[in-house]
């Protein structure tokens, strides 16, 4: 049985930094966090170092990134220090990752089944292709897609957004991992959808027991859908609380963010603009 209590992953002291015209340029400066099998959201505006904080974890950036923590730790794996034998296994068995639109994480020339097949069987030693295939199958099932066998006869530009980002979750979860990063998985996706992928992230998530770091622009969904929150702000943590207390968050960076939310009985109301106040990193 999990220990639903035990932290997952541990970044203390994340820094990031990448180089410039004038040397390294900070991304992410000194973020500190623990993630459970729990939802932590992370939200934040555009390069607050939402995502590259995420892809830190997994070991993802690119090799001119400079990255250093005083922790940076999964399961007990030393990230920062593994060799990338270790990091291939645990990018799939320990940590998914669903991007924003499944159009350019999709391979366009490998059907979709095979694709899922390939995921499935990669951490699995001595399966056949026919299992790896009824595995792919069955997988798109379990992600409420009704035609699985169309589909993953089928290529990336032959179905719809939000079949792609189920094929995509899909292909996250063969190697059943402990932790999904989900970076903005709907927000390529039309609204009525949006609720869709979401409403199955999180029935995956909760039936398998599995942690899920959320990275969202959108405040009120990560409100409603978290159990945490990470308000990041230029690159560090300004605020971390409970979800369901985000949209009455005291913290002068996150009200400006929530005064940013369009409102509806205001339709021709000009949004605020948000400064660069120094006082929010202190």
């Amino acid at each position: 049985m999990n220990d639903t209590s035990a932290p997952l992953a541990e970044i203390r002291n994340l820094r990031v930094s990448f180089p410039g015209h004038s040397g390294y340029v900070p991304a992410v400066r000194g973020v500190s966090m623990r993630i459970g099998r729990e939802k932590l959201g992370i939200v934040g505006e555009s390069g607050s170092g939402k995502s590259v904080t995420g892809r830190a974890l997994m070991r993802l950036l690119p090799p001119q990134a400079k990255v250093e923590a005083d922790a940076l730790t999964f399961n007990g794996i030393d990230v920062a220090n593994a060799s990338e034998k270790t990091m291939r296994s645990l990018r799939g068995n320990g940590i998914g990752l669903i991007l924003q639109d499944p159009k350019f994480s999709l391979n366009p020339v490998m059907t979709v089944g095979a694709q899922i097949a390939e995921a499935w069987g990669a951490h699995r030693k001595g399966v056949s292709s026919r299992e790896a295939r009824d595995a792919a199958i069955d997988l798109l099932e379990q992600v409420r897609i009704r035609d699985p066998k169309r589909v993953a006869n089928s290529y990336a530009h032959e179905v719809s957004g939000g079949m792609g980002q189920r094929a995509m979750i899909a292909m996250m979860l063969a190697p059943d991992p402990d932790l999904l990063i989900a970076d903005e998985p709907t927000s390529a996706l039309d609204a009525s959808v949006q609720a869709e992928i979401l409403r199955l992230i999180d029935e995956l998530v909760s039936a398998r027991g599995m942690g899920l770091m959320l990275i969202s622009h959108d405040l009120p969904l990560v409100s409603r859908f978290c159990d945490r929150v990470a308000v990041m702000y230029s690159g560090q943590v300004m605020e971390e609380l409970d979800a369901k207390d985000l949209l009455h968050a005291q913290h002068a960076y996150t009200r400006g963010l929530l005064g940013c939310l369009p409102r509806l009985h205001e339709p021709r109301a000009r949004l605020p603009v948000m400064k660069r106040d120094p006082e929010w990193l202190k």
